[in-house]
């Protein structure tokens, strides 16, 4: 059986090119999902690999719809491999059911690493050179004061929390915290 994976990472995006491509490659079944690729824990692609047996195709239209690091990437490909599952990504031109394929497969995996690695040694050598100019990094400090208004409006248990929070422009994730003991 040919089984299909889709993802876009916001509601705003279309999934039209994605399956149209699957479909063309013979899909029988398609999961398909608006999720971040970088989060770990997508149902539908769970799902996806739960379904998979011994001789099946998994198809995706890209790999970065499959998984955001190579680890996770790796992982997936192992999984599949194990249950003697193919991996074919239409727009990499990758089909592991060949040998050429199994090795482009592998070269992407690392040179995505490579590229992720980059990306993360640029970022920490600018925030170094911000902070010797002077410059903080991260969140704003909370006003405490704000937190203490929104705090004891909540025990009066006269406003809802849309009210606290556009009252006081603390957040409602501030205020639970700020509630838990």
């Amino acid at each position: 059986m040919i089984i299909g994976y889709a993802r876009v990472s916001t509601k705003d995006q279309s999934f039209n090119i994605q399956l149209d491509a699957l479909n063309k490659a013979g899909c029988v079944r398609i999961y398909k999902e608006k999720v971040t690729g970088a989060k770990d824990d997508r149902e539908q692609l769970n799902r996806a690999l739960e379904t998979l047996r011994e001789g099946d195709k998994f198809v995706v239209y890209k790999l970065d719809r499959l998984a955001r690091s190579t680890l996770k990437l790796l992982k997936v490909a192992e999984q599949l491999e194990e249950l003697g599952v193919e991996l074919i990504s239409i727009q990499d031109n990758i089909d592991t059911t060949t040998p050429m394929g199994k090795a482009m497969f592998r070269m992407l995996s690392v040179l995505a690493e490579l590229e992720r690695d980059m990306i993360r040694e640029r970022t920490k050598s600018g925030l170094e050179a911000a902070r010797v100019r002077g410059r903080k990094g991260g969140r704003p400090k909370k006003n405490s004061k704000k937190v203490e208004q929104a705090l004891k409006m909540y025990s009066t248990k006269q406003f809802t929390i849309a009210e606290i929070t556009d009252a006081t422009g603390v957040s409602s994730s501030t205020l639970y915290r700020g509630l838990k003991p």
